[in-house]
């Protein structure tokens, strides 16, 4: 039986995608950590989680039972991708399947932020009328900088560019630009023309604190800037100085340095004092929709790994997604160091045990190669042990056919 446990309440969607096969799923609804998460997660094949909990090298190395990690988020980066690989655990997430929930929230604070929507709502929640039209503008017509190109920032160009906006981004990578968006060379440019910046960036360790007062510096004086990527890419303070002297019109922050673990734990932040200012509980990606599309998505590439061994779309390992023939018994999964001869010395272990190979995938990324080999004969115990003592070895799984 697969033992799957769930972290941070990913939606329930995934159960129904892991129920098509024997399995025992324990859900736990907040996250996770060190020594905790190492007892939760004695004798368990798959690991769920969200953006709180943090898989470290020391739990990684403390579950050898641990086969495959899913992120039911887009980011990855509170799992130690290079542990995993050295210890064969693969590990997916949802890249795309929230975007267009991050790129609504994004344009809802835009238009809300330049109506000053946020402090007439206060004036009327403490039972003052305060009807005026001073500093309030439509958004069209308005220069929306995006940071960060990628899936959200492109879809995000072109919501933005149907109600009129002027768009520019800045990425550091080539993308090829979507209707009249323009690109700039640098990150100051964008900053100098853009009424309301939008933050759209991974949460490597390059990337911690970009955003700070040298960036705050180049803005334009009364422009906004949302952030709903990651928490440790802003510099709080600095952006506090920026709204307390007025330079900033304010701001939408979704994601802090420092995030509760659960529901009903206590927040706080400098930012709380300004009424200028969205805050949202990392919301960006919180929407029935996408979460249900989440749970599918994460679940499904979870279990075509654990019962077909499919790479495609890892965060960490070789992507294969070979589909076994039919004539297949036995389909053997190997992850290995990416060492010469590895092919070979599998086909020669094969051949000698008088096992019958036909398909075989081999894919390899820097360090870490991958090979899924059918085979349509009984399987040799002897050549399976060769192969798991093999110098090259990291992880093998012998898959029986059941799909």
């Amino acid at each position: 039986m697969t033992r799957i446990l769930l972290l941070e309440n990913p939606y329930q969607s995934a159960d129904e995608v892991f129920n098509k096969t024997d399995c025992e799923i324990i859900r736990v609804s907040h996250a996770l950590q060190g020594q905790d998460l190492i007892d939760a997660l004695d004798g368990i094949d798959i690991l769920g989680i969200r953006s709180k909990t943090t898989v470290t090298r020391e739990v990684i190395e403390a579950c050898p039972s641990l086969t495959a990690i899913g992120a039911f988020c887009i980011g990855t980066n509170q799992i130690d991708l290079a542990a995993c690989n050295e210890h064969g655990v693969a590990v997916f997430n949802a890249p795309y399947a929230n975007t267009r929930s991050v790129v609504e929230l994004a344009i809802s604070e835009a238009i809300a932020l330049t109506r000053h929507i946020p402090e007439k709502n206060s004036a009327l929640h403490s039972k003052l009328w305060k009807k005026s039209a001073n500093g309030a503008h439509e958004v069209r017509g308005k220069t929306l900088g995006i940071v960060g190109y990628g899936s959200i920032g492109t879809q995000l160009s072109v919501l933005a560019e149907a109600m009129g906006m002027r768009v520019i981004f800045y990425d550091i990578a080539e993308r090829l630009t979507i209707g009249n968006a323009k690109r700039v060379r640098s990150l100051d440019e964008l900053l100098n023309q853009a009424d309301i910046v939008s933050l759209h960036v991974d949460g490597r360790p390059s990337n911690r604190g970009f955003f700070s007062r040298s960036q705050f510096a180049q803005m334009k004086k009364g422009a906004i800037l949302i952030n709903l990527s990651r928490g440790s890419i802003v510099d709080i303070d600095a952006l506090v100085e920026k709204l307390a002297d007025g330079s900033l019109a304010g701001a939408g922050i979704d994601v802090f340095p420092e995030e509760p673990d659960g529901n009903g734990d206590p927040f706080d932040s400098p930012l709380v004092e300004f009424p200028n200012v969205i805050l949202t509980p990392h919301i960006g990606g919180s929407t029935l929709e996408a979460q249900e599309s989440i749970g599918y998505f994460v679940a499904g590439k979870l279990l075509d790994y654990w019962r077909k061994g499919s790479t495609e779309l890892s965060v960490n390992l070789p992507n294969i997604a070979a589909t076994p023939s039919r004539s297949s018994l036995y389909r053997i999964a190997w992850i290995h160091r990416n060492m010469p001869g590895a092919l070979a010395r599998v086909n020669q272990i094969f051949a000698d045990e008088g096992a019958n190979i036909n398909t075989q995938v081999l894919a390899t990324e820097g360090e870490i190669g991958y090979m899924v080999t059918d085979v349509s004969t009984e399987l040799p115990a002897h050549a399976v042990e060769h192969l798991a003592d093999s110098p090259q070895n990291i992880r093998l799984r012998v898959l029986r056919r059941e799909y």
